[in-house]
């Protein structure tokens, strides 16, 4: 059984029932501010692709269905103007940081991916510059002083609360922060650790651990994709966190066909393209970037439809060259770059792929500028 509500919960330890209440909805009103820059404004949609889940049967395993998601999803709101407040909190200030269009994948808040069809996320963490609180970055980039692990959980609570029908994904990843003095230490981890298991995670995080289950079991919850090792804490730690555990050590770096065994007891392993800088020589133009990476997820969308059908398929359609000169942002790797890419980026090719696996298994795939072209994430529901 589901606990009480939320805004409730809040300050269920409050004797005045009238009282209770109105600070509850007072506090999570502050809390859900305090995460606009990541997640947004909250706005409460019903119906179509808000509640998208409705239609399938609580016996449905996980495995076996199709979830959008949305790769770096915290830097739809990275600007100059974000990247500016980096000097003098960081260590960046001897350094040039790249333009902004190196770090941004995302152009909608996160309440708009929910409200539009998304259930997978892609989180970047690490300490804010003073070493106390966990916010978001995508390498050097800070992407807010503002807003925090803690809040932005409490948007996602919130919405599952106004959706229960729906089930989330978030995977965690820490992000080498560039505020000075921080690390991946034990303290981090167990800022972390503390978050994620605190009696509101319990409630709103599915507890079953190395494996996924089904829809029903799932709904009005989030499945945790840990891509963090709590390796500076005692192992009980790792033993009591939930979700499933993608160990940094074990994801190999820019890699189309990984096999990853996330499960040894059962010997569970997902199948993961991850290849997010394609290998192209040197100078080679935005159209054969696009084509190489293209490739790469078609080829393991379709492997999805045709082989391991019980076990997890993760497919990552972003992507970047920066390194290329001339660069080729995540934009343009995404959505192409006018007519400088006459065919569009990786995700108009992958729109007629999609079209040819109706009633077919893909699995969680994560985009870069989800939202273009505008029937994308349509036809990815439409499976």
């Amino acid at each position: 059984m589901r606990a009480a509500p939320l805004a409730l919960a809040m300050v269920a330890a409050w004797s005045s029932p009238v009282y209770s209440s109105s600070l509850a909805s007072f506090a999570l009103d502050k809390v859900l501010a305090d995460a606009t820059p990541i997640f947004g404004s909250y706005v409460k949609e019903t119906g179509n692709k808000a509640e998208w889940m409705k239609k399938y049967n609580d016996d449905t395993l996980l495995i076996h269905m199709n979830i959008p998601g949305t790769h770096d999803s915290a830097t739809w709101n990275y600007s100059q103007a974000t990247q500016d407040s980096l000097v003098g909190i960081t260590d960046l200030n001897q350094v040039t940081v790249p333009v902004p269009e190196t770090f941004r994948c995302q152009e909608l808040s996160w309440i708009d991916m929910l409200n539009m069809g998304i259930r997978a996320f892609d989180l970047r963490y690490a300490f804010d510059p003073t070493n106390t609180t966990i916010i978001f970055y995508h390498s050097e980039a800070l992407l807010s002083e503002i807003a925090t692990l803690d809040d932005v959980l409490f948007g996602f609570y919130k919405w599952l609360d106004d959706h229960p029908s729906e089930t989330l994904f978030l995977s965690l990843q820490y992000e080498g922060s560039t505020a000075k003095y921080a690390s991946n230490d034990a303290a981090l981890q167990l800022k972390l650790y503390n978050t994620l298991t605190s009696p509101v995670a319990r409630n709103y995080f599915v507890q079953k651990k190395s494996e996924l289950g089904t829809l029903g079991e799932a709904r009005g919850k989030i499945t945790l994709m840990r891509r963090f090792d709590l390796d500076q804490l005692a192992s009980s730690y790792t033993t009591e966190m939930p979700g499933l555990h993608f160990s940094p050590t074990l994801w190999t770096d820019n890699d189309p066909n990984i096999a990853l065994t996330y499960n040894e007891r059962k010997n569970l392993t997902a199948y993961i393209e991850d290849y997010y800088q394609p290998t192209t020589p040197a100078g080679s133009n935005a159209t054969v970037n696009i084509q190489w990476k293209y490739n790469a997820t078609a080829n393991h969308i379709v492997k999805a439809t045709t082989e391991y059908p019980d076990s997890l398929f993760w497919t990552w359609a972003s992507s970047e060259n920066t390194d290329n000169v001339p660069p080729v942002w995540p934009r343009i790797m995404a959505i192409g770059n006018g007519t400088l890419t006459p065919k569009g980026g990786v995700n108009q090719r992958l729109v007629p792929v999609l079209k040819k696996q109706k009633g077919k298994r893909v699995g969680i795939v994560m985009f870069d500028y989800f939202d273009v072209p505008s029937d994308l994430i349509d036809e990815f529901l439409s499976l």
